[in-house]
């Protein structure tokens, strides 16, 4: 047990073991010779328990080995973004990251190939286990699969050891995949279960030191090497007598035996079952074990995790990939309490927007966005076609006057259109340093059209994961009913696009250009395209002439979408000075979080640049101090609120 010179116990468990790179088929109902194209995602059954416990708010860790390469860093990096506590991960300079190819080629199908040979996380070793970091667990969580070789194996036990010596419970995911032991062939990465007596006596041999034993029929089979379930059980008993056992069934839940095997399977503790429409097997084990970890760890009654354990199965179930799509607290919470009209998980826009909401890339408190994404006004300051070449060039000017101003502080953006802003996107970045949102409508359209083709799924497959799709409709609620409808619909096919490849989206409304401006004009029309089912992750919103507009505009958003990103206001050319007293304006509702102002900042320079007048340095300076006026102003009233 601890003692008072122990370290705080500052994690709830680490788990240890797999990690790879998990490519699924994107095509669904084909084998995978026809698949076309895949979805990269983090798996391994340790790696993808990590995510799902640190999802539902365990503050977990993962030990494992990742490559020297591009995928070692992706794992790396999304773990980060999860929340996971990465100090254990060692980077292998001699192995490639692991890779899995997936498929769901029917229902409860799914083919796999493991490309593991001499992979990154197979290497781990008894060095990789580092006694301070096991310290500050209150659990480890081990796993079958790394104890099929002798160094995995050594690791593993070592941690276990030390977790006993610091007070900490030992789990068992005994996660057992034949081909991995080398008792099934290449293709058979989906066989469940080979009896083998060299995997059962070693299995056997970790059992008697665990806390909790978790696993599939199959699992607690090969455990032992008894033939049956239920002998299986009585053995493990008999090896331990105090540990819980969770026997996973699939569809049908599980049981959780805390005490004597009686003769009756069925005579256990079982959780609420969440009968739903099975879409993929793949990773439902992992989700199970975070749902049932996060009951366990906090002390739930044991039907209690079970019951987070059968529901965050289901969401596993009935969606494509593994860890990515597993229910964070507040889905797996509103789940519980409502339920879902859809057998079909994946297709409850309900639950999906608290997923989508709750797993965003990265957080954005405050934006402050030079704009640039204008392609008209832009064409209007071109005399020739000489000059109208070179506005690429100067929205490049307009990237490094940002950038200057930012100082490589976060909060700042870019409004960058794929017309002219090409080689202004490639200096922008990805995600980099800059935030970057891209228009996809034709300028002045009303009706709204998108630019270059209405088919959008085409064209926003090709872009950036962290790149926002911003849309302008000119749009007021005392519109004519037709056009109105016709707005919304163009809306709807925007934002739904956004959700299908996983693109944030920013919609800017501009009501006044179509009709006059009262208190409640702009969040009466933000509540009609609520009401539509429009949730975007933004809005943009021209400045409000009251302190009661904001306000009225801000319950709007409160009421409809508390996991709204916010709303970052335009400029509308306005001069400095009014936009100053808009900032102010603006500042009394919580849901503004800055700005993104465009032609205030460029004009003049684009101008006297394209002109002649002035050369790079004069117009990223001119355009620097512009936007470093704005931002300035806008610091001070964030500080003045939060004084």
């Amino acid at each position: 047990m601890t003692d008072d010179a122990s370290p705080a116990k500052t994690l709830d468990l680490i788990a240890i073991g797999r990690s790879s790179v998990d490519l699924y088929g994107q095509q669904i109902g084909t084998r995978l010779e026809d698949i076309g194209s895949f979805a990269k995602s983090v798996g391994g059954c340790p790696a993808n328990i990590s995510v799902g416990t640190a999802r539902l708010g365990l503050r977990s860790a993962l030990i494992t080995r990742v490559g020297n390469e591009q995928m070692g860093r992706f794992i790396l990096e999304q773990l980060g973004r999860e929340k996971v506590d990465t100090a254990g991960i060692a980077v292998d300079k001699d192995r490639l990251t692991a890779l899995v190819l997936l498929a769901v080629e029917d229902e409860g199908v799914s083919p796999m190939i493991f490309y593991r040979s001499d992979c990154a996380d197979m290497a781990l070793s008894e060095d990789d286990i580092n006694e301070a970091l096991i310290a500050r667990s209150r659990s480890i969580v081990v796993s079958g699969t790394h104890f099929s070789r002798p160094n995995t194996e050594a690791a593993q036990r070592k941690a276990i050891a030390l977790a006993k010596k610091h007070g900490a419970r030992v789990v068992i995911d005994i996660d057992y995949r034949p081909n991995l032991w080398g008792l099934a062939g290449h293709d058979a990465g989906f066989e469940r279960y080979v009896k083998s007596d060299r995997v059962s006596g070693l299995l056997r041999s970790v059992l008697a030191d665990c806390d909790l034993i978790v696993g599939t029929e199959e699992e607690i089979m090969i455990a032992t090497g008894a033939d049956g379930v239920l002998p299986s059980l009585k053995a493990i008993r008999a090896l331990n007598p105090s540990a819980v056992i969770v026997l996973k069934r699939g569809a049908m839940g599980c049981i959780v035996y805390d005490g004597p095997i009686s003769d009756d399977l069925e005579a256990g503790i079982v959780g609420r079952g969440f009968p739903i429409e099975v879409f993929n097997v793949l990773g439902a084990g992992d989700a199970f074990m975070s749902g049932f970890l996060r009951g366990w760890l906090a002390g739930e009654p044991l039907a209690t995790s079970a019951t987070w354990a059968n529901a965050c199965g289901a969401f596993a179930v009935s969606r494509l990939l593994c860890s990515p799509e597993y229910p964070t607290w507040d889905e797996l919470t509103s789940f519980l309490a409502h339920g879902s009209s859809e057998r079909a998980l994946r297709k409850d826009a309900r639950l999906n927007h608290i997923h989508w909401s709750t797993t965003r890339r990265r957080a954005h408190p405050t934006m402050m966005a030079l704009a640039i994404d204008h392609r008209s006004q832009v064409e209007d300051l071109a005399e020739d076609e000489a000059t109208l070449k070179r506005i690429p060039d100067f929205k490049v000017l307009a990237v490094k006057a940002a950038r200057r101003v930012a100082a490589g502080r976060p909060g700042f953006g870019m409004l960058l259109d794929d017309k002219y802003g090409h080689k202004a996107l490639f200096a922008a970045g990805a995600g980099k340093d800059l935030w970057v949102a891209k228009p996809i409508e034709l300028p002045g359209s009303r009706p709204l059209q998108f630019e270059f083709s209405q088919d959008l799924g085409s064209r926003l497959i090709e872009w950036p994961l962290e790149h926002c799709i911003k849309v302008l409709c000119f749009y007021h609620p005392d519109d004519p009913a037709d056009l109105k409808a016709v707005q919304t619909a163009k809306l709807a096919t925007a934002y739904e696009a956004a959700r299908k490849v996983g693109r944030e989206i920013l919609i800017e409304i501009i009501a006044s250009k179509a009709g006059p401006l009262a208190d409640d004009t702009v969040a009466r029309a933000l509540s009609e395209l609520y009401a539509a089912g429009l949730k975007p992750d933004w809005w943009k919103l021209e400045p409000q002439a009251s302190v009661a507009a904001w306000r009225a505009i801000d319950r709007v958003i409160g009421d409809n979408d508390p996991y709204c990103r916010g709303v970052v206001l335009l400029g509308l050319e306005a001069p400095i000075e009014t936009l100053k007293q808009g900032f102010a304006a603006a500042r009394s509702a919580p849901c503004v979080k800055g700005f993104a102002v465009g032609r205030t900042i460029f004009a003049d320079a684009a101008r006297r640049w394209l002109g002649g007048e002035i050369d790079d340095e004069a117009a990223i300076a001119d355009m620097a101090a512009k936007f470093g006026t704005l931002v300035d102003v806008w610091l001070s009233l964030d500080a003045s609120a939060a004084a």
